[in-house]
Formats: structure tokens, C-alpha cells, sequence
């Protein structure tokens, strides 16, 4: 990953991006003027002024509690790192190395500075994500295996870009309003680095170009977690079921329960996705669907579990190699009863979990209080027979509820 490879990945930016026009995608009331008004009456003048109250929020306002950012140098090794995201309970970190040496992901400048002399300090030059480690450890072919503990003894930048998420690093200026925010994260960005201070106070943007003392990760998790947290300011919408407000995407890929664990991995990496529902297989498959995502949509296939790249992070090292050719089911059955990588009060988070699920006429409220309880990026929609029909992201309820807030 030295200077001539970030050029080559640098025009692999995640393709929703390629809508902003330049480095720095400048946010204005503008924006928001051409959704159109709509004028209120007497009787809506306090849900309008609630809904104001939640418009004038920053940015400033989700992070300014979070603790520090969880980050590792440029010289540990994968396997180090692994364990950084396990103890940490965190899926990505950003890999932070020294100035002038590295060219950051995408063309992205994101520093650290002194905070009275303004001298550099380091600079982030790229992300690493639990699914990176684990298409590492996959590899592209059989014969690439090897033994596990070469692999994990590598530096962690051989496995930056493994997944095109890795590539994307982009600071949020804090004065940023929450709706402005949410547009960024409804884009197809998941996470974004805030500077607790910035250089630009009166500016709204999102940027590769920043220099700060310091940063707090802000995460799509974190906005709707704070949106959960303000039900009077958006009464009248987190009552409406998913259906009603357009949130459920009806195209849903899966694979199936005979799936083994190394091409369920694959797949995810090329999806570029963290979690995949497991559907039963059925007798007439062909041999080749056990191999790949399925395209399930109004196929009706019973939903029977989660595939997830955080539940893979709670499997010890020395044997994850032998459990690449399990299926699936199987894994999530040894998993369960194998002892976890990092042991403390939070054994359970890297525990196979139960599928999360969620009908057509489940209230956003509810769909967003299970993904946030459950710390799930996904809730698969079901009908009364748990058959597989759609599914809901924090992209979608970002989305869903930016929309709303615009047109009210």
C-alpha cells in the first residue's frame, strides 16, 4: 500500500460518491429550500417547532461523548489488530502512520496535529474493517490457505483495501446540522471521522483535506441511536410501520444454509456487505448456489440465520482455519460453544445471534429500537410463515426519516 498502490485504489471510491463534485461536498440551506414548503396551520405549529429543534443539532452534539478514537499504527500486525476490534467491540479502525510517508485512502488528507503548535503528527491512510481480516484469511484461492498464523503475522496494511470500504476515509466538519449529516450517511458512507475542533468553524462539509488535534468516529449506529432518542421531535413518523414509509428494500441476496464458511466470506467481500441472511436450501438447488450470493427476491426461501463478520471475530485464531469449510449452520454451532478471542463482560456481543426480524407493518420505532438493542446493521423482513421477503438498513431508516423531516 506505498504511494504508487493508493493511486491505483484511489479510483475505486465507493460509486454513490462520485456524485460530489470535488473534494469538499459543501451542505446549504439551499438543499433543503428545493424539497419545497409546506405550510403549517396553527395546530401543527408545535410539531413543526419540534422538529425544528431537531434540525438545528450538530453533528457536535452525537460525538462530544464518545471516547477516543480507537485507532493502530501502520506496523501491527493483522493479527494484533483483530484483537484491537474484539477488545474495542468496534468494526473498524482507522490505520494511522507517520507524515509525509504514506498517501491516505483515496487521495484523502486526514492528520493529526499538535494543538499549540499545529505540527503534524500523523496521518490516517486507510481503514480496516473485521471483513477485510477475514477475506485475508480466505484468500482467493485453496491453495492460498497457508498456515493461519503466517497470515495473521503480516502487517495490517497488506489487508487495507481488501474491501473498498477501507479506501473511503472522510472527516465531517462538526457544525454540520444533523439533516446535512444524514444525507452523507444515506449515501452509502458508514462512518465518518469528526474533528473535535476544526480549522472551518462556519463551514459544513464533508472533506478529505483536514487537519485536527483530534477525532471521535461517528457511525451510522450512532445517528440512529440519537434519532431514538428524540421520539417528541419526530412524533408522527417512528409510529408509521416500514412499509408505510418506503423503508423496506425488496431485494434481498442470501445464501443458503449448505454454504461453506470460506465462500459465504467471499461473497460478503464482494458484496461489500457485513451480514447476510442464511435461507434453507431446497432439494432441487443446483450445486453452484451453495457457493455464492442468491438473488432471493419473491422467491419465498425460510430464513434460518444470520451470517455476520462480527460473529466470526469471537472464534479463536487456531481454529477458524479449521472451521473456513463448515457450513454455515454448522459454524455458528461451534462457534457458540467454542471460547471466545477476548474473554470479559462482553462475551456475548461475539456471540451468533438469533436472525433479527421485523413484518411489513412494524413500526419504524420498532425496527429501530431491535437494530440499536441488538447492535445489527440489517433487520430482515419476514411474513407470517418467516419467509424471507425484504430487509431494512440504517441506510434505509436514515433515509427514510430524512425525507420526512424535509417534506414536513
Amino acid at each position: 500500500m506505498r504511494m504508487r498502490d493508493h493511486k491505483r485504489f484511489g479510483a475505486q471510491l465507493l460509486p454513490s460518491l462520485t456524485s460530489f463534485p470535488s473534494r469538499r461536498f459543501s451542505f446549504t440551506a439551499a438543499a433543503m429550500a428545493q424539497q419545497g414548503a409546506v405550510s403549517a396551520t396553527p395546530s401543527d405549529q408545535p410539531y413543526l417547532f419540534q422538529k425544528q429543534r431537531l434540525r438545528d443539532k450538530k453533528v457536535r452534539d452525537l460525538v462530544i461523548t464518545k471516547r477516543e478514537l480507537v485507532e493502530v499504527p501502520h506496523t501491527t500486525t493483522i493479527s494484533e489488530a483483530m484483537t484491537v476490534l474484539v477488545s474495542n467491540r468496534v468494526l473498524a479502525v482507522p490505520v494511522a502512520a507517520p507524515p509525509a510517508h504514506w498517501i491516505g485512502a483515496g487521495g484523502s488528507m486526514i492528520m493529526t496535529s499538535d494543538k499549540k503548535t499545529g505540527a503534524i503528527r500523523k496521518h490516517y491512510i486507510g481503514m480496516v474493517t473485521m471483513l477485510d481480516i477475514l477475506a485475508h484469511i480466505a484468500g482467493e484461492g485453496e491453495e492460498e490457505l497457508g498456515r493461519l498464523d503466517q497470515k495473521m503475522a503480516g502487517p495490517v496494511t497488506a489487508v487495507i483495501g481488501h474491501c473498498l470500504e477501507g479506501l473511503s476515509l472522510w472527516t465531517l466538519n462538526p457544525n454540520t446540522g444533523i439533516l446535512d449529516c444524514m444525507e452523507l450517511l444515506s449515501k452509502g458512507i458508514h462512518r465518518a471521522l469528526v474533528p473535535l475542533e476544526s480549522h472551518a468553524d462556519s463551514i459544513s462539509a464533508v472533506e478529505l483535506v483536514d487537519s485536527a488535534p483530534s477525532y471521535r468516529m461517528m457511525s451510522q449506529m450512532d445517528v440512529v441511536r440519537f434519532l431514538q432518542g428524540h421520539p417528541f421531535e419526530l412524533e408522527g413518523l417512528l409510529s408509521r410501520s416500514v412499509r408505510e414509509l418506503g423503508a423496506i428494500n425488496r431485494t434481498v441476496y442470501a445464501i443458503s444454509d449448505r454454504t461453506k464458511v470460506i465462500h459465504a466470506i467471499k461473497s460478503m467481500r464482494g458484496a461489500l456487505v457485513n451480514a447476510v441472511p442464511i435461507v434453507a436450501s431446497e432439494v432441487d438447488d443446483a450445486p453452484e448456489n451453495h457457493c455464492c450470493l442468491l438473488n432471493v427476491t419473491g422467491d419465498g426461501r425460510k430464513l434460518v440465520g444470520t451470517f455476520s463478520a462480527t460473529d466470526l471475530r469471537g472464534c479463536l485464531l487456531v481454529t477458524l482455519q479449521s472451521w473456513l469449510y463448515a457450513s454455515v449452520l454448522d459454524f455458528t454451532e461451534k462457534i457458540s460453544s467454542s471460547p471466545p478471542l477476548h474473554t470479559g463482560s462482553h462475551d456475548q456481543a461475539v456471540r451468533p445471534r438469533e436472525p433479527v426480524t421485523c413484518k411489513n407493518e412494524s413500526s419504524l420505532a420498532e425496527v429501530m429500537e431491535k437494530a440499536v438493542d441488538k447492535h445489527v446493521h440489517r433487520v430482515w423482513v419476514v411474513d407470517e410463515q418467516g419467509l424471507l421477503t425484504g430487509v431494512v438498513s440504517l441506510t434505509d431508516m436514515i433515509r427514510v426519516l430524512r425525507i420526512a423531516l424535509l417534506s414536513a
